[in-house]
């Protein structure tokens, strides 16, 4: 199976006023990167799942013009990438809690979901409305009421296996890698329980400034590495040296 690959958009506001434009412009090219990143990632580079942190929930603190906007770029992409995605064979998924987004919105998601549910190429899940504490709150409750409905009167235990069944899209494996521009090193509660194990590549560039090149170099940045998951490399074993 190929990579999924996540990515953490920053820096479309700080672009933006850095031209002394609106932060409004700042998303609109933002999404202009976006579409270049992912025409990229659907040329056979090896990456089968494409994750892109689009508005996360602590994004409704913004004004109300800016959200509003986000909400109009996204239904602008879902309805003008339509015909790529059809030639790509590309699969759409949404991350996140449909329930809080304007009702267009959440549509048009769905819509795009179902009509390309059957399309057997790269994957781009769109975390929209999305949180990682978020999500394994909702997992954990998903899990109980499916616990409650088929035990009565017993103790329901949670095991990580239960979690990871019961998160956003279960079927779709952990992150391999999580890209974040802008020059930040945190998380911002992106796939907090799937990418335990990611490698992370961070860009200084803002990501308006992204094009499928740095994609490339991102990737070829993570080939180089050696990838553990909490054990040890025979060489180090060796030579008695502890990782």
């Amino acid at each position: 199976m190929g990579l999924h690959v996540g990515i953490i958009m920053d820096g479309n506001g700080r672009w933006a006023q850095a031209r002394g434009l609106m932060r409004t412009q700042g998303h609109l090219e933002g999404l202009k990167a976006a579409k270049q990143v992912v025409k990229t990632a659907a040329s056979g580079m090896g990456i089968d799942f494409l994750t892109l942190y689009v508005f996360s929930t602590e994004n409704w603190k913004r004004t109300a013009e800016e959200v509003g906007f986000i909400m109009g770029l996204v239904r602008q992409y879902l309805k003008a990438e339509f015909a790529f995605a059809s030639e790509n064979h590309i699969r759409v998924r949404h991350a996140g809690d449909l329930s809080r987004l304007p009702p267009d919105v959440a549509g048009d998601i769905a819509d795009v979901c179902r009509d390309t549910e059957s399309f057997a190429g790269m994957q781009v899940i769109l975390a929209l409305n999305y949180g990682g504490r978020d999500e394994i709150v909702r997992a954990v409750n998903k899990a109980l009421a499916s616990a409650s409905a088929s035990v009565s009167g017993k103790e329901i235990k949670i095991n990580e296996t239960i979690i990871a069944g019961h998160l956003d899209n279960p079927d779709i494996p952990d992150p391999d890698l999580i890209i974040r521009t802008a020059g930040e090193y945190r998380t911002s509660n992106f796939l907090l329980w799937e990418a335990a194990y990611a490698e992370y590549y961070i860009s200084d560039k803002l990501w308006p400034d992204w094009t499928g090149a740095d994609l490339v170099e991102a990737i070829e940045s993570f080939q180089k590495r050696e990838r553990r998951f909490g054990g040890v490399n025979s060489a180090s074993c060796e030579a008695g040296v502890s990782l």
